[in-house]
């Protein structure tokens, strides 16, 4: 299967998702929460594309579409029911930023290690 190529990076679309998100925790506009709504759907149905092999975050980010859905929203009426919703999906989108970092770090290691050359052999 072929790997898609975004015109714009995933890590800069959860970057501005999770700004996004943690902005909504001031008083704004309701129209700042539709454009939310829109941006974090897609954001996250994107984001779920990424990493269909692991598990777990298509699932989280699976239950951050339903709670974003610009199509049937889900309407909680008082604010103080978003703000931990708006923190903790904002975390999550964070976090997409480090799931793949430590295995590229032990690969470029690895293949440093396997370097060797002839002539630095003692026969």
């Amino acid at each position: 299967m072929k790997k898609i190529r975004y015109i714009i990076p995933i890590k800069m679309i959860s970057t501005i998702c999770a700004f996004l998100l943690f902005v909504a925790i001031l008083n704004l506009p309701i129209e700042y929460y539709t454009v939310l709504r829109i941006v974090v759907f897609f954001g996250s149905l994107l984001v779920i594309e990424s990493l269909l092999k692991k598990g777990v975050w298509v699932i989280v980010f699976g239950i951050i579409a339903i709670l974003f859905n610009p199509i049937i929203p889900m309407y909680l009426y008082i604010k103080s029911y978003w703000v931990p919703i708006d923190i903790t999906s904002g975390i999550m989108f964070l976090l997409v930023l480090f799931i793949d970092k430590p295995k590229n770090e032990k690969k470029k290691i690895e293949d440093k290690k396997q370097r060797e050359f002839s002539r630095d052999k003692i026969y």
